[in-house]
């Protein structure tokens, strides 16, 4: 068996944020299997020649279980092709790139990571928000926001203000997010920051307080953009950023 997986980073959405490693595989690449947030742009880079096929999830949508997206990688490796799992942000932070190398490594599969820029951290300086600036935040905390259970235990056990907080995917939890810090003892006074699409042309940000989150109404269809909540005294800043339009 000649075929290998890179499990590739694709950033935060404008393909001139790939890694030249990133593009370098996608363009010797004979398998792509990308998440449904990947642009168009960052596909074009593929080899001409190389099946392209959508595996990613996205919130009232069919979408692949991840056991099968472990057995087509693995079939296609064991094919002797060149497999790249293109996902969005970095493999490792909130990406389930961490089971997907844990099966391929079950099979005996070669498999390689590919760091990309996380959306953690680039979808807040898009918006001229540094995640740590001196005086105001030494620390972060990145969660997902999806449910719940993935959040509550790391949010209630910070101190307020003590950290900036990153929330992705957290779109439909943000009156319970705000509920939650306010009453772990937050300022309803804290900044903060609702950043949709950072990096892409549909890019809006939206910024007010914590207090006043509980009022947003976000998109929230199947072909809603990404989001990335930003809470701290950091998401008061606009320093050197390129949002674009601002979210009534």
């Amino acid at each position: 068996m000649s075929g290998r997986v890179w499990l590739v980073g694709a950033g935060p959405g404008d393909p001139e944020l790939l890694t030249l490693r990133a593009a370098r595989l996608l363009a010797e690449a004979d398998v792509v299997l990308h998440d449904a947030l990947i642009p168009a742009a960052t596909l074009a880079l593929a080899a001409s020649g190389a099946r392209c096929a959508c595996v990613g999830k996205r919130a009232g949508r069919p979408s692949w279980r991840q056991d099968e997206i472990h057995r087509v990688m693995a079939v296609a490796a064991r094919e002797g092709l060149r497999v790249v799992r293109l996902k969005v942000g970095d493999p490792y932070v909130l990406g389930r790139g961490g089971e997907e190398a844990l099966a391929m490594a079950a099979l005996g599969i070669p498999c390689e990571v590919v760091p990309g820029v996380t959306s953690a951290t680039a979808a807040a300086a898009w918006a001229g928000i540094p995640v740590t600036h001196r005086g105001l935040a030494s620390a972060v905390l990145v969660v997902s926001g999806h449910a719940p259970e993935a959040y509550e235990a790391p949010l209630g056990s910070l101190a307020p203000g003590s950290a900036t907080v990153v929330i992705l995917m957290g779109l439909r939890t943000l009156v319970h997010t705000s509920a939650l810090l306010l009453a772990r003892g937050w300022s309803p006074a804290t900044p903060a920051a609702l950043l949709l699409g950072a990096w892409t042309d549909a890019g809006v940000a939206w910024r007010g307080t914590l207090a006043e989150l509980a009022t947003v109404e976000p998109p929230l269809g199947p072909d809603a953009p990404p989001g990335a909540l930003i809470i701290g005294a950091v998401a008061s800043l606009a320093l050197a950023g390129t949002a674009g339009a601002t979210m009534g």
